[in-house]
């Protein structure tokens, strides 16, 4: 008895817990202000910048995107960077050169665990820009997301930015769960940043200055793990200036990218997120998951407890319970924001998705290898 009195207690403890760390979410969301850009004529000088591998059927998109932005072009550098494509991704890239599109074609010499890393450094090493801005071979944004983006940064004079990432277009239920799912994530980053607190960020949307970049040594120290161009460099910036890191609170910045086809691709990038928690710097961040996770599990445990003791039915129904209010309360804002209310109507079914999903990922992300861009690295 003295044992089952233990769990519940560890069960009751973990909720309470839980429930603190969403409603800190929800406050640090609120604290963000919505940014309104100023009419204002634009000084810096950015490097747009974009690894690519085997991109031939989205990067025309995103270079059509980056084409029609607001800014001024003498201000642009967009640099793309062609990461041993197998298709013809650098020929397309190649076909718009005459508008300003500049490749590179990486040639690292040797077998890497970080491609993407060592593709954007040297990117950086040869661009002219102030402002380094990163995205995705796959995305595309509005006309007036750079000028947003720097309109913010020159106001603010932040060190990073991390912008809004949404996917889109979805064509069936699977993928509009992994929207409402990405917009919690995207939310969840966002708060800690309002909290002063960064813990998580996109590469497909994130801004920073050159010269902190390599002041902080760039990728250097985190260059052994394949992910982690984002969140890591995060931190190795926080650390330095713990003020300096701003969330851009505003749609015209927003940055929409697909969601994965299948579960196995899903399984895959989730996995290869959460290979970049290993790598952590920063304990608070690493507790903030092992508690989540612990949560999730706790949940699953007193389901199966509840076999045997009925009373462990109750805890995992009010465990379920206070984690679907709370992160409702918190994606109604946030969905809100993204303009996806209507995805609300899936948060029942992806509550309870949820745990299994978190669970496993928290376990197979830290083991073993997983593929990506058809490359089997860890």
């Amino acid at each position: 008895m003295e044992i089952l009195n233990l769990l519940k207690f560890l069960s009751n403890g973990l909720t309470f817990i839980y429930v603190i760390l969403v409603l800190s979410f929800i406050i640090g969301w609120v604290k963000l202000p919505v940014f309104q850009l100023r009419s204002h004529s634009p000084k810096t000088k950015v490097s747009i910048i974009i690894a690519a591998r085997n991109e031939e059927i989205n990067i025309e998109r995103t270079i059509k995107a980056l084409l029609t932005q607001n800014y001024p072009k003498a201000l642009i550098e967009v640099i793309i960077v062609d990461d041993q494509s197998t298709d013809r991704t650098a020929e397309i890239v190649e076909g718009y050169a005459s508008k300003g599109i500049k490749l590179l074609k990486l040639n690292p010499g040797k077998r890497l665990n970080s491609y993407k890393k060592k593709a954007i450094e040297t990117a950086i090493g040869l661009s002219c820009g102030d402002l380094i801005v990163t995205t995705d071979a796959d995305c595309s944004m509005g006309s007036r997301w750079l000028s947003t983006i720097v309109g913010l940064y020159e106001e603010k004079g932040f060190k990073m930015i991390s912008s809004p990432v949404m996917f889109f277009e979805e064509r069936n239920l699977f993928e509009r769960m992994q929207t409402l799912e990405f917009l919690y994530l995207i939310g969840m980053g966002a708060s800690t940043i309002g909290n002063k607190m960064p813990s998580t960020c996109n590469g497909a949307n994130l801004a920073y200055q050159k010269k902190v970049f390599l002041e902080v040594g760039g990728f250097k120290g985190i260059d052994d793990l394949a992910s982690g161009d984002d969140e890591l460099l995060l931190h190795k910036i926080a650390a330095k200036y713990p003020n300096g890191i701003g969330f851009l609170k505003n749609t015209d910045a927003m940055v929409y990218t697909d969601a994965k086809d299948n579960l196995g691709q899903f399984i895959q990038q989730r996995k290869r997120w959460a290979s970049k928690s290993t790598k952590y710097k920063n304990k608070a961040i690493i507790l903030l998951g092992i508690l989540i996770w612990t949560f999730n599990l706790s949940i699953l445990a007193n389901v199966v407890l509840g076999l045997f003791f009925s009373q462990f039915f109750l805890i995992a129904g009010y465990q379920l319970l206070a984690k679907f209010a709370l992160e409702l309360c918190f994606l109604v804002p946030v969905t809100s924001f993204a303009k996806r209310r209507k995805l609300l109507l899936l948060s029942p079914i992806l509550t309870i998705l949820h745990i299994f999903y978190m669970v496993y990922i928290g376990i197979a992300g830290n083991s073993g290898k997983y593929n990506w861009k058809d490359r089997m690295v860890k």
